[in-house]
């Protein structure tokens, strides 16, 4: 059996399914941009665009 991947419009429905009934526009903006951001760095990482924590830290001078 095929894995189909959602499309916009069932995960858009799905978002607003999941909200409570007095949601407001600014909380529908809110929930799409995290799910924006965690596709976005989902991608990246798929992509091999990472920086291990160790590097992270050191280029900001904090403790390991």
């Amino acid at each position: 059996m095929a894995n189909i991947a959602p499309t916009l419009k069932q995960k858009a429905h799905e978002l607003i399914d999941h909200l409570p009934d007095d949601a407001t526009w600014e909380d529908v903006a809110e929930a799409l941009a995290v799910i924006e951001d965690i596709e976005a760095g989902i991608a990246d990482s798929d992509a091999g665009r990472v920086v291990d924590t160790a590097t992270l830290r050191k280029h900001f001078g904090l403790p390991e």
